[in-house]
């Protein structure tokens, strides 16, 4: 916004100082003034002639004690006022900064806490925020222009390979021209979810997570039996307030991964949800590998799928769990994976609790 010269905030500063010092001087005067015409209870003798004399004598004196003031309130606003938003320069240096692109300057103000400390305290955590997330933005745009780059070239070398070798068993390029094709509309269909619950774009409606947990159980049954994984459900209704769909993709994200992420058999996942004072929880525990804290800690960034986890054809595009996290945010939810000492992941989701919809627990 284009804003007409002004003056400065110190010059202001300065002036209001001077202007409240002159003022205090001109009523400081005017009770010494008061004091020397009007004593008549102190026995003195006041000649007809006496004001005139003392006005005399008074005013080249009271002249100078308020130009004194003008001076002295002068420079020491201007002073006092250069000091007092010295700080307040050091936190506009780092916004110009910060609105050219260099994010990893920070103000740390030094000294006890007041005002200006607190506001540049809350700015150095605002830059800390936003460099995560531009940092985050940017991996992420890598990974997804890698992961759509790579079908679209296996396409284009298959397609190559068919103009080249008409002879060549067009049967085989075309299942695998519908594989790779899958995975891209996969891809592209996780990444428009995403964009989707970062926006928030969704109606609330009530939910109740017990029963999205069966659902997508139900729905992931034949992947359990094909990975020869034992899915166990149970728990209390657990009425929350958000998009269904939305919290239908997060538990079946999370049932999936538990899923595919498992033991080569005989693995078990748990579902369950509970409620608590005022919230709802969903947890989904799954037998798997030893992971580190470390792993657990990158999981839920975009197409992170763990060093030493085995990729496989139901392992998805690796937005799995950034989507959960994304969808547990949008609906104002807490996010936490950890480790379980006997291997594999346990997740658990807090949303906050429907408070309109009381439910007794299920037997």
């Amino acid at each position: 916004m284009d804003r007409a010269p002004g003056l400065s905030v110190r010059l202001k500063l300065a002036l209001s100082y001077v202007g409240f010092l002159m003022l205090a001087g001109v009523l400081l005067l005017a009770a010494a003034w008061l004091f020397l015409t009007r004593v008549p209870h102190m026995g003195l003798i006041i000649e007809p002639d006496y004001t005139l004399s003392v006005l005399r004598a008074f005013a080249p004196i009271a002249a100078a004690a308020l130009g004194f003031l003008l001076v002295f309130g002068l420079v020491g606003g201007w002073i006092l006022a250069g000091r007092m938003l010295a700080p307040l320069t050091r936190i506009t240096d780092a916004t110009r900064m910060a609105t050219d692109g260099s994010l990893s300057h920070r103000i740390q103000l030094p000294g006890r806490k007041d005002e200006f400390r607190e506001l540049a305290d809350a700015f150095d955590a605002m830059l800390a925020r936003l460099e995560a997330h531009v940092a985050e933005q940017r991996r992420f745009a890598a990974n997804a222009s890698h992961e759509l780059r790579t079908p679209l070239a296996i396409s284009k070398s298959l397609l190559d390979l068919a103009r080249a070798d008409p002879d060549h068993d067009t049967g085989q390029i075309i299942d695998r021209l519908h594989t790779v094709n899958t995975r891209a509309i996969d891809a592209t269909e996780a990444l428009l979810l995403l964009s989707r619950a970062n926006q928030r774009s969704f109606t609330r409606e009530p939910v109740d997570l017990s029963l999205l947990a069966e659902e997508a159980t139900e729905t992931l049954l034949p992947l359990a039996e094909k990975h020869g994984v034992t899915v166990e459900t149970g728990g209390d209704i657990s009425p929350a307030h958000g998009s269904q769909t939305l919290l239908l993709q997060l538990t079946t994200n999370l049932v999936q991964n538990a899923i595919v992420h498992n033991l080569p058999e005989r693995g078990t996942v748990w579902v369950t949800t509970a409620v608590r004072a005022r919230t709802v929880v969903l947890t989904v525990e799954n037998t798997g590998d030893p992971l580190t804290a470390h792993q657990v800690s990158t999981l839920t960034e975009p197409f992170q799928r763990g060093t030493e986890r085995v990729r496989t054809d139901h392992e998805g595009v690796g937005l799995g769990l950034a989507i959960v996290k994304t969808i547990t945010g949008a609906h104002d939810g807490t996010l936490t994976l950890a480790p379980r000492p006997a291997g594999g992941l346990r997740v658990t989701v807090e949303l906050p609790a429907d408070t309109n919809r009381p439910h007794p627990p299920r037997r």
